[in-house]
C-alpha cells in the first residue's frame, strides 16, 4: 500500500485515501502521464488493487487499460500488467471459495465487465493480435484473459473470433508453443472456443488439430498421462461430437488406427490411478462418438470396419475379459464394444468367437449374461450387458438363430451353461430386474425374425417332477396370471407381444390355451391403480395383436368373435383408451429416444427401445381393426381384392411391355448388325471395281508410251541417212538404237506381264455379269447373301412395326385399367363417406332415444310421487301383445263380414 501512495501521492488532509479515490488518481495518472515509466507504475498499482476493488477498477479503469494495449505495444511489461488487470476484472478469484450469494455476485460482475469489453469487437481483435507476441508476460495473460471472456460470454466472443481474419489460426499456434504452461492453457482456451460451434470446430480440425493433439497425448503417456491428456481428450470430444464433417475427416486421416495403442493397458491391472481411469473413460467415449447410433449409417459402418481392421475391437475385447479392471471402466468398455459391433456382421461374428480366459473357456456372451442375471452385480453393469446383447443381435439373424438354438431340445448340452439356459433362468427367477432383462434379451432374439419365432414354440420346460412339461409360451402366461410384480409383468408382456406379432402360428398357440383370453379381458376391464395402467395397456396390445394377426384357424377365437368379446366385456372405446396408456407413459418417450437403456433406478426400467418402435407401428392398426365393423371389413376386403386384381392385371401388362421392349431392342440390334455387314459387302465390291479400272488405265498408258518410242526411233534413222552422217556418228547412233531396243524388249516384257494381268482382270470383269467360274460363283454368292439379308432386314422392320403397334395397344389397355382403378378408389371413398354419415346419424338417433328414455323415466317418477300406479315394462309389453291379438281378431271378423 505504501508503494501505491508513493505513486498517487498522499491525501491533502493527511488521512488515508479511500480505494475509489486511489483508483481514480491512478486512472488519471495512466491517462495523463507522458512518461512510460509513470504509466507503467500506475498500471502495476491498478493490477494490485484489481482483486480487492474489482468493481471500482472495472468501472473506472477498463477504457484506460484498453488504450494502453493500443498505444504502448512496444513495452511488453506494461502490456502484461494491463492484461493481468483485465483478467482480474473479468474473472472471479478461483482460489477462494466464496459463499453462494457472493459467488453469484462475482459471476454477475464478470458477465457485466465482459459485455462492456466486447461492445467494441476491435478489442477482441486487438487481443488476438497481442497473442502473436512471443514474450511470456504478454502471451500467457492474453490466453488467460481470452479464456475468461469465453467462459463468461461464449457465443458472442465466438462470433467475433470467427469473423476475425486468421483468428482461429492464431489460437492454434498456441499448441505449438514450447512452453508447456502456455500450451496447456491454450488447450483450455480451445475447449471453450469449440463448445457448440460447428463452424469453429471445422476450422480447428482443418488446422491440423487432430495430428497435434494425438502427438501431445502420446508424449504425455497416453492413458497413463496426467491432466494434459484429459484436456486433449475433452478437446477431441468437442471437435467430433455431433460433427459429421470432422468425424469423416478423422476417419479419412487414419486417426482411428492411432487410437489403438491407448487401450494396451498391459497385464498388470492393479495400479489404476484416478487420472488413468478418467483418461481411459474419455478415450472410450471418443470411440463411441465415432460409432454412435445417432450418426449416419454409412459413416458408422465405415468406422466399425476400420476399428476391426486395425485391431481396435480386438483390443477392447481384451479389456472386456481382463481381470482387475475397475467397474466403471468395465461398464464403459462393454457399452463401447456394443456400439462397435451394432449392425456390423463382421464385428458381430468376431464378438461371437471371443472366449473368456477361464477353465474351461466360455464364450464372452455367456460370461456377460451371467453378470446380467446376477442380482448382486451393479445396476449400471447389468444395463451395459443388456445393451451389449441387444447390439449383438441387432440385424443379426445368424446370431439370433444361435441363441434360440441353445433353447431347443436337440441342442441342449447338459455339461455346459448356454445363453438360452441363462435367459430362462433369469426369466423365471425371483428378481424382477432379472425377469425384465431376460425377457427383453429374449425378445431381441426374435426381433424381425419369423423363423426363430416359430422355432421358439418348440421349447418345452420341466416345471416339477411328475408333471408334464409345458411350453415356454405357456409358462410366460402362467407367471403373468400368478400376480407378479409390475416390472416382471411388463417384461413378459413385451416378450409375448414381440413373439406373436406378425406370426399367425404363434397367435394360434397363444389362443389355444383357454385361460389366456379370459385373463387378458379380465386385466383390461378391471379398475386398477396407476401402476397397473401400463400392464392394462400392454394386455390390450397383446389382445389386439391376437386380432390383427389372427388367421381364423381356431373356431372359438376368430377375429370377429374376439371383437365381439371386447365389445361385451370391455367396450371398444374403453379398449382403445387402455391401449393408449402405453404411449402416454412418461418412461415411454425416454426409451424411444435412443437404443441404449438409460435408467436412473431399477424401478424405471420398464420400456425397451425396439419395443417402442413396435408399439408405434401396431397401435393405429389395432385400433382400426377393433373399431371396424364386420361389414366394413368385408367391403374393405372386397375393395382390396378388386384393387389387388387390378394391380395384378397392371403388373402383367407391365411385364408384357417389358418383354416386348427387350425383344424390340434385340431386333434393333440385329438390324444394326445386318446393316453394318451389308455396308461392308458394298465397300468390298466397290474396291474391286476400282482396282479393275485402275489396271485398265495402266494398260492404256503403256500402249501409248510404246507407240511413241517406235515412231521416234524411225525418225532419227531417216534423218541421219538424209543428212549424210559420219561413221562415228552412225556407230554412236547404232549403240543408241541397240540401247533403245533393249529398253524396248524390257518394255515388251513388262507389257506382256501387264497384258497377262489385264487379261486376268478382264476375265474377272467379264465374269461378273453372269459367266460361269469361280469368281462368278463368289460374286453371285455375295449378291444372294446380300439380297437375303436385305429381305431379312425388311422382315425385321415389319416385326418391329408390329411390336410397336402392339405396345401402343397395351399402353391403351393399361391406361384403361388405371382409369378403372381410379374409379374404384373414388367409389371406395364415397362408400366410406356414406358409412361415416350413416354412423353419425345413428349416433344422433341414439342420443335422442337416450334423452327420450330419460324424460320418460322422470315422468314416471313424478307420477309415482303423485300416487299414480305405474305398470312395469313387462306388463305393458304383455298387454300390448294381448291388445294386438284382439285387434287381429276384429280385423278377421270385419273381413268375413265384407265377404
Amino acid at each position: 500500500m505504501n508503494y501505491i501512495w508513493e505513486v498517487v501521492g498522499r491525501h491533502p488532509t493527511g488521512q488515508q485515501p479511500t480505494g475509489a479515490e486511489t483508483i481514480q488518481k491512478l486512472c488519471d495518472r495512466v491517462a495523463s502521464s507522458t512518461l512510460l515509466e509513470d504509466r507503467r507504475d500506475a498500471v502495476r498499482a491498478l493490477k494490485s488493487l484489481s482483486k480487492k476493488y474489482r468493481m471500482e477498477v472495472g468501472t473506472m479503469a477498463m477504457d484506460h487499460l484498453v488504450r494502453i494495449l493500443q498505444t504502448d505495444r512496444a513495452d511488453t511489461e506494461i502490456l502484461g500488467y494491463a492484461l493481468d488487470t483485465l483478467y482480474n476484472i473479468v474473472c472471479s478469484d478461483e482460489e477462494e471459495e466464496p459463499e453462494e450469494n457472493q459467488q453469484k455476485q462475482e459471476e454477475d460482475l464478470g458477465v457485466q465487465f465482459t459485455d462492456k469489453f466486447i461492445q467494441e469487437p476491435d478489442n477482441i481483435t486487438l487481443l488476438l493480435t497481442l497473442l502473436e507476441e512471443f514474450d511470456f508476460h504478454v502471451r500467457w495473460p492474453g490466453v488467460k484473459l481470452l479464456t475468461a471472456l469465453l467462459k463468461s460470454q461464449c457465443a458472442p466472443v465466438q462470433g467475433i473470433i470467427l469473423v476475425s481474419p486468421m483468428g482461429v489460426s492464431r489460437l492454434m499456434d498456441l499448441l505449438a508453443d514450447s512452453r508447456e504452461v502456455i500450451r496447456n492453457d491454450g488447450l483450455l482456451l480451445l475447449q471453450q472456443l469449440t463448445k457448440g460451434n460447428t463452424a469453429i470446430q471445422k476450422i480447428v480440425a482443418f488446422e491440423n488439430a487432430f495430428e497435434r493433439l494425438l502427438e501431445i497425448i502420446t508424449e504425455e503417456g497416453s492413458s497413463d498421462g496426467g491432466i494434459v491428456v484429459e484436456d486433449c481428450l475433452l478437446l477431441l470430444l468437442n471437435l467430433l461430437k455431433n460433427n459429421s464433417s470432422n468425424q469423416n475427416f478423422f476417419k479419412e486421416g487414419s486417426y482411428i488406427q492411432k487410437m489403438k495403442p491407448w487401450f494396451e493397458v498391459g497385464d498388470d491391472n492393479s495400479g489404476w490411478s484416478a487420472q488413468k481411469v478418467t483418461n481411459l473413460h474419455l478415450m472410450l467415449q471418443l470411440v463411441r462418438v465415432m460409432v454412435s447410433p445417432v450418426n449416419s449409417p454409412g459413416a458408422t459402418t465405415s468406422c466399425q470396419k476400420a476399428m476391426f481392421q486395425c485391431g481396435l475391437l480386438q483390443q477392447l475385447c481384451t479389456i472386456l475379459m481382463a481381470t482387475g479392471v475397475p467397474a466403471d471402466i468395465l461398464t464403459e468398455t462393454i457399452n463401447t464394444v456394443s456400439e462397435v459391433i451394432r449392425g456390423s456382421e463382421v464385428n458381430q461374428d468376431y464378438f461371437a468367437s471371443v472366449n473368456a480366459p477361464s477353465n474351461p473357456p466360455r464364450p464372452a456372451i455367456v460370461v456377460l449374461l451371467m453378470s446380467m442375471v446376477n442380482e448382486r452385480q451393479p445396476f449400471v453393469l447389468r444395463c451395459a450387458v443388456l445393451y451389449c446383447f441387444q447390439c449383438f443381435l441387432y440385424k443379426n439373424h445368424k446370431g439370433q438363430g444361435e441363441i434360440v438354438a441353445t433353447l431347443l431340445p436337440s441342442t441342449i448340452d447338459a455339461n455346459s451353461i448356454s445363453a438360452g439356459q441363462l435367459l430362462c433362468g433369469g426369466l423365471f427367477s425371483a428378481d424382477s430386474l432379472s425377469n425384465w432383462c431376460a425377457a427383453v434379451a429374449l425378445a431381441h432374439a426374435l426381433q424381425d425374425n419369423l423363423t426363430q419365432k416359430e422355432q421358439l414354440l418348440r421349447v418345452q420346460l420341466a416345471t416339477s417332477l411328475g408333471k408334464p412339461p409345458v411350453s415356454l409360451l405357456q409358462q410366460c402366461t402362467n407367471i403373468l396370471s400368478q400376480g407378479s410384480r409390475v416390472q416382471t409383468k411388463v417384461g413378459l408382456l413385451m416378450l409375448l407381444c414381440t413373439w406373436i406379432s406378425n406370426c399367425p402360428i404363434a397367435v394360434m398357440h397363444f389362443l389355444h390355451n383357454q385361460d389366456n383370453v379370459p385373463f387378458l379381458t379380465g386385466q383390461i376391464s378391471e379398475n386398477l391403480g396407476e401402476d397397473e395402467r401400463l400392464v392394462q395397456g400392454l394386455c390390450a396390445l397383446l389382445l389386439g395383436i391376437c386380432i390383427y394377426y389372427n388367421d381364423n384357424s381356431l373356431e372359438n377365437y376368430t377375429k370377429e368373435k374376439l371383437k365381439q368379446l371386447i365389445e361385451k366385456r370391455i367396450g371398444k372405446e374403453n379398449f382403445v383408451e387402455k391401449l393408449g396408456f402405453i404411449t402416454k407413459h412418461e418412461l415411454y418417450s425416454r426409451a424411444a429416444q435412443k437404443p441404449q437403456p438409460a435408467f436412473s433406478t431399477p424401478e424405471h426400467m420398464l420400456f425397451d427401445h425396439e419395443f417402442t418402435k413396435l408399439v408405434k407401428e401396431l397401435e393405429g392398426m389395432i385400433t382400426k381393426a377393433v373399431l371396424r365393423s364386420s361389414e366394413e371389413e368385408k367391403k374393405e376386403e372386397e375393395v382390396k381384392k378388386t384393387l389387388e386384381q387390378h394391380d395384378s392385371i397392371v403388373t402383367q401388362y407391365k411385364e408384357l411391355i417389358r418383354e416386348q421392349d427387350s425383344q424390340i431392342n434385340e431386333l434393333k440390334e440385329q438390324v444394326t448388325l445386318q446393316s453394318s455387314q451389308n455396308e461392308k459387302l458394298q465397300n468390298t465390291i466397290t474396291q474391286q471395281f476400282s482396282q479393275i479400272q485402275q489396271h485398265k488405265d495402266q494398260y492404256n498408258i503403256l500402249k501409248l508410251k510404246l507407240g511413241k518410242d517406235n515412231q521416234q526411233t524411225g525418225n532419227q534413222a531417216e534423218a541421219a541417212h538424209v543428212n549424210g552422217l559420219q561413221p562415228e556418228e552412225l556407230s554412236q547412233l547404232r549403240e543408241q538404237l541397240e540401247e533403245l531396243q533393249r529398253q524396248n524388249q524390257l518394255l515388251q516384257t513388262q507389257l506382256t506381264e501387264k497384258d497377262s494381268l489385264i487379261t486376268m482382270l478382264s476375265f474377272f470383269q467379264a465374269a461378273v455379269p453372269g459367266e460361269d467360274g469361280v469368281y462368278t460363283e463368289k460374286i453371285a454368292d455375295l449378291e444372294s447373301r446380300l439380297s437375303a439379308q436385305t429381305a431379312e432386314t425388311q422382315k425385321l422392320k415389319g416385326e418391329v412395326k408390329t411390336l410397336l403397334e402392339s405396345k401402343e395397344l397395351m399402353e391403351k389397355e393399361l391406361a384403361s385399367a388405371t382409369s378403372t382403378d381410379a374409379i374404384m378408389q373414388a367409389e371406395k371413398s364415397k362408400l366410406q363417406q356414406e358409412v361415416q354419415e350413416s354412423k353419425k346419424e345413428q349416433d344422433d338417433l341414439l342420443m335422442l332415444l337416450a334423452d327420450q328414455d330419460q324424460k320418460i323415466l322422470s315422468l314416471k317418477q313424478r307420477l309415482k310421487d303423485l300416487g299414480e300406479t305405474i305398470e312395469d315394462e313387462d306388463d305393458l309389453d304383455s298387454r300390448d301383445q294381448f291388445d294386438d291379438d284382439d285387434d287381429d281378431e276384429e280385423e278377421v271378423e270385419e273381413e268375413e263380414c265384407d265377404e
